[in-house]
């Protein structure tokens, strides 16, 4: 498995530390070999290169099977250019890569009920997976720009775009529950119009599917309302990234979400929150995000299922052991960063089950 390893900013470093100790407890158990590099991206790679995505960390990329990331951003280059961003390498990264669809699954497990600020039986049962088309939209669409006194962004897709996210959310439905939420804002926004129109003729190739639409704002409140309802949701870039973290309410923190971005034969693998720069080098951070999307990448990536498998359930042991990180609000004294990732490997390597 050869996996490019990019720690990026903040905690970026930790939680990729965590998640790598449990890949490697999971090649020991199973008898793989894992072939690591490491690359620089985000903020860190500016101060190194001057560029947040360097030639070398995508040459490295192109190479591997699948890249593991950890977070980019920083305070301090808030006040830099676009082009001098963190987060510029992460859009370029998933440009080059051709990563078109991310999946970021949110999962209320038994054991972090009380974790969330909404009532238990609101989150109790959520199990849904948010589909994100990742290259187009906003933060891709052209012309755009800040100017004297105005700026501009541009929302476009193309019905070959929408079709190819709406058929990646269908072909998840299908081992789930059988339903897709097509999220938009097909009331004001003619982007949308087209989105929803496309949606729609994808679903007659999946008859057993059930579609749904529904408006963007309307959908943010059922997220907190009534999160059962949703099994697979497939939306536009800007819609999902939004959601998505609100869906870290559901799931108790938002340390607790994996990702994962595909493309037609790359993958890329990171958690959903950010740097974290208040907390960076402290060894607080909950890596369970992290070691979450290394689960992903074993299934989606690598196919293996099993492995995958054995990660989720080491996490679902530890979770109810209460060896966690202090955003989970542990009953007793909260567990480090390097505990958490430990004890997974742990679990996993005793499991005789596997």
């Amino acid at each position: 498995m050869k996996i490019l390893v990019l720690a990026g900013d903040g905690v970026g470093a930790e939680v990729t530390c965590a998640a790598v100790e449990v890949l490697q407890s999971v090649a020991k158990k199973f008898s793989h070999s894992l072939d690591l590099a490491e690359g620089l991206i985000g903020g860190v790679a500016i101060k190194k290169t001057g560029s947040p995505l360097p030639q070398d960390t995508l040459d490295k990329a192109m190479a591997a099977d699948a890249v593991l990331l950890g977070a980019v951003g920083s305070p301090e280059f808030d006040d830099a250019p676009p082009e001098k961003r963190p987060e510029k390498g992460l859009l370029g990264i998933r440009k080059a890569l051709g990563l078109y669809a991310n999946l970021r699954p949110v999962k209320m497990w038994p054991s972090l009920v009380d974790s969330s600020p909404l009532k238990n039986e609101i989150v109790s049962g959520t199990d849904l997976v948010i589909v994100r088309e990742l290259t187009g939209g906003l933060y891709y669409g052209q012309p755009r720009g800040v100017f004297t006194d105005h700026a501009v962004n541009t929302m476009s897709y193309t019905r070959a775009e929408i079709e190819r996210i709406a058929r990646k959310a269908f072909e998840l439905a299908r081992g789930r529950r059988k339903k897709v939420t097509s999220v938009d804002k097909s009331n004001v926004i003619e982007n949308s119009q087209l989105w929803r129109r496309v949606v729609t003729e994808v679903a007659r190739d999946y008859p057993e599917i059930e579609l749904e639409h529904i408006l963007v704002d309307n959908c943010a409140m059922q997220l907190v309302l009534n999160p059962r309802r949703f099994d697979v949701m497939v939306m536009e870039n800007m819609f999902g990234d939004i959601l998505s973290d609100e869906g870290a309410v559901l799931a108790g923190s938002i340390g607790m979400l994996p990702s994962a971005s595909l493309g037609e034969s790359k993958g890329l693998y990171e958690p959903v929150h950010g740097s974290a720069p208040d907390i960076a080098g402290r060894n607080k951070a909950n890596p369970l995000g992290t070691i979450g999307s290394a689960a992903a990448m074993l299934d989606y990536t690598f196919g293996l299922k099993n492995e995958a498998r054995a990660i989720e359930n080491a996490i679902g042991k530890v979770l109810e052991s209460g060896r966690v990180t202090a955003d989970l609000k542990p009953k007793g004294p909260p567990a480090t960063t390097e505990e958490v990732a430990k004890a997974v490997a742990a679990e996993i390597a005793a499991n005789n089950e596997i």
